[in-house]
């Protein structure tokens, strides 16, 4: 079964049940198909074809569900943008993948409207929840393009497993962004292997919090309505607004970036809802701290999930879904477990590796590299294979991410490699530092760079926000870890920010934290 065919198979089967809640308005699954076959038919009649590439500037919403679902109808190549990135940064990504049109929201106007002036392929901008004067030349308005079109499915063309469903840009090697390519069979393979390993069904009601331009969320939009399950959508984050509505919207599960966990766990709110209708939180995009971990579970008393992935493999690769028999453990070890980065995903194959290739040992102790391969992995970089072959060796995808693996094969991330710091000769693992400063009462979030250190090569810094109206000195948070870590693992230095930075999708940005060191 195809990406076209999940949307028509949700309509037929669940036509009249409720598929989507944007705002105000409540969509059925018939109402949704409707809007779909329209816009699929606009983008027919504005010469777009398979295999030609649209690109979408949006918060989460309904047209963004839509925008997806049209292009897998079409066979057309969906090219998601980072909105949070700047005019000349989008407009490199859409000059490399040549895109021909761009669906953008009002919201973004002042960004996107300069768009097509320094992109030759782009013939025009399809403007979302925009203003009149907003929409000029041949620019159009979306629901005036939907409104005189036919709202029966048009003619699919014959698709192949192997054709480029969608593209998501990530930062090259040399800070080039490279497209990742995401074939039909990546996002389905991926999708199914969801609705096994997580049991969804048609009861589920997943909540879009975590931005459709990155996979961590936008992988549920075909899964969902795979099974027929209800898509909830809020445009932005907001801690307070997110956990008000998982009560008013009785959500049964999510997958949120570890840095939006740890602002709810920690608002002023969190207590002040019920959240019986949640059985399962998952956390992706990042690592995670343990103690955050523990706060999660506490806070919205349901099963919690670690997962991890990457843009390459659809994403994910991980999941720290128990094992039958680790269930007769006590909860503090069934704890440990969940909050390790955790076992490999159905649709993949997974191995630790040492640089020689060798499987490392289960000990939870050796380190070494995590390569994957299976039916989500990505085929290659868009029109780069130098990039591909690099990424791609012998069929295994080699992910960058340092790891241990237990004797249960439980996978641990201790870093990423170009995040690992060497100081004085020996490695020290950001996320094994991060996690002792998470304990810390008055630490709200921290991350852990290298600088330059003329006697040591790298030290150790810590990059800590603390909690409001709480004050801690930089020598309190130094003795505080050495009290839990070895001194070359001790951060030498502290830095108290007001907040970190992060990328579009809401990770710790620790190229920015060092840059200021190393420029």
């Amino acid at each position: 079964m195809g990406l076209n065919e999940l949307l028509p198979k949700a309509a037929r089967l669940y036509p009249d049940k409720e598929a989507v809640v944007c705002g105000e308005l409540r969509m059925s699954y018939r109402d949704v198909a409707a809007r779909v076959w329209r816009l699929a038919r606009g983008l027919l009649d504005l010469g777009i074809e398979k295999g030609d590439r649209i690109a979408v500037l949006h918060e989460n919403s309904h047209e963004y569900l839509e925008a997806y679902f049209a292009a897998a109808h079409l066979g057309i190549i969906l090219v998601s943008l980072n909105y949070r990135l700047a005019p000349r940064e989008l407009a490199v990504i859409l000059n490399d993948s040549e895109s021909q049109l761009l669906m953008a929201e009002g919201t973004f106007y002042e960004k996107a409207k300069g768009l097509p002036e320094s992109v030759p392929t782009l013939k025009r901008i399809i403007w979302t929840r925009a203003h009149a004067h907003m929409v000029t030349g041949k620019d159009l308005e979306y629901e005036a393009l939907l409104e005189t079109r036919s709202d029966q499915p048009p003619p699919s063309p014959a698709i192949s497993d192997d054709d480029v469903a969608h593209l998501y840009y990530t930062s090259g090697t040399t800070g080039r962004p490279k497209g990742v390519m995401l074939t039909h069979k990546n996002v389905k393979s991926h999708a199914l292997g969801t609705i096994a390993e997580l049991h969804l069904t048609d009861h589920d009601r997943w909540f879009h919090v975590a931005p459709l331009f990155h996979l961590a969320d936008a992988w549920a939009t075909f899964a969902i309505t795979w099974v027929g399950g209800k898509h909830v959508l809020i445009p932005a984050f907001d801690a307070g607004k997110v956990c008000r509505m998982i009560q008013e919207e009785k959500i049964t599960l999510s997958n949120l970036i570890p840095t939006m966990l740890n602002m709810m766990v920690n608002h002023p709110d969190v207590q002040k809802f019920d959240y019986a209708s949640l059985r399962v939180v998952l956390s992706g995009g990042a690592s995670i701290a343990p103690e955050t971990v523990r706060k999660i579970m506490e806070a919205f008393q349901c099963d919690y999930i670690q997962t991890y992935g990457m843009t390459e493999t659809s994403p994910y690769l991980t999941l720290s879904i128990l094992k039958d028999h680790l269930k007769t453990l006590t909860e503090e070890e069934q704890f440990k477990f969940k909050a390790k980065t955790g076992r490999e995903f159905i649709g993949v194959s997974l191995r630790v590796v040492d640089e020689q290739g060798n499987d490392v040992a289960l000990d939870d102790k050796q380190v070494g590299e995590i390569i994957v391969k299976g039916d989500t992995v990505t085929p290659g970089y868009w029109r780069l294979p130098e990039e591909t072959e690099r990424a791609i060796k012998d069929g295994w995808l080699h992910t960058g991410d340092l790891a241990v693996m237990d004797a249960e094969r439980y996978v641990n991330i201790v870093d990423r490699k170009k995040d690992m710091i060497i100081t004085g000769g020996e490695n020290v693992y950001s996320s094994e530092v991060e996690n002792v400063l998470y304990t810390h009462p008055d630490v709200l979030e921290a991350a852990v760079i290298g600088v330059p250190d003329a006697h040591w090569g790298e030290a150790v810094k810590a990059c800590v926000v603390l909690k409001e109206a709480r004050s801690v000195t930089g020598e309190e948070i130094i003795a505080y870890c050495r009290k839990e870590l070895a001194g070359y693992k001790t951060p030498k230095s502290v830095d108290f920010l007001k907040a970190l930075p992060k990328t579009g999708s809401g990770k710790i940005y620790k190229k920015g934290l060092r840059e200021p060191y190393t420029a």
